[in-house]
């Protein structure tokens, strides 16, 4: 069965991002979504074990991560987003593991000011029941083992070099503004 795209139109009237800049994101990501689907199909066809194979293999992960970290991105994101404070089980879980709201912000926002391209992620090791800010390099490298990604945010310049040039700090700040917290909170929650 193949993936479909899921709908994010609803951003392209998000604040601090315009609407030309978020189509382009958008229609990048459903590219993810198609060669997911191309990549699934031609590894059934492809003889296991030959150089094709393998390649295929390699890539099928970039295309499927860049096509799930996308949707996790755009879905914690709205208009008009929950608010941390909000948030009383994720509130209290993060000031446990960070000492404080501002010391997880600092955090998660020196991690997006890294120099590079990749992502940032909030995620939770249910393992051992910690958050960990986090990056990822490229889709496919720096992924924590078993930790389910809660929040995200895109670091790629396409998501912000239209609109902020290579003010990434500006972006950042963007970012935060539309993060969903409600939606943070739901994805802790799931098994």
């Amino acid at each position: 069965m193949a993936y479909q795209p899921a709908s994010f139109e609803y951003l392209l009237h998000i604040p601090g991002f315009s609407a030309d800049m978020m189509s382009a994101h958008i229609t990048l990501y459903q590219g993810y979504v198609t060669n997911t689907n191309k990549l699934l199909e031609q590894l059934y066809e492809t003889e296991k074990n030959s150089p094709q194979y393998n390649e295929l293999k390699r890539r099928f992960g970039w295309e499927f991560n860049g096509m799930r970290l996308h949707e996790f991105y755009f879905g914690n994101m709205s208009a008009n987003p929950g608010h941390l404070s909000d948030t009383k089980n994720l509130q209290q879980f993060i000031q446990s593991e960070f000492g404080s709201i501002e010391d997880f912000e600092k955090d998660f926002r020196a991690t997006a000011a890294m120099r590079g391209i990749g992502w940032v992620i909030l995620a939770h090791d249910a393992t051992s029941n910690r958050l960990f800010v986090t990056w990822i390099n490229e889709h496919d490298a720096g992924h924590l083992a078993g930790a389910n990604p809660i929040a995200v945010m895109d670091v790629f310049e396409h998501a912000y070099i239209k609109d902020y040039g290579i003010k990434r700090a500006d972006y950042i700040d963007a970012c935060w503004r539309t993060f969903d917290w409600s939606v943070v909170e739901s994805r802790l929650q799931r098994p």
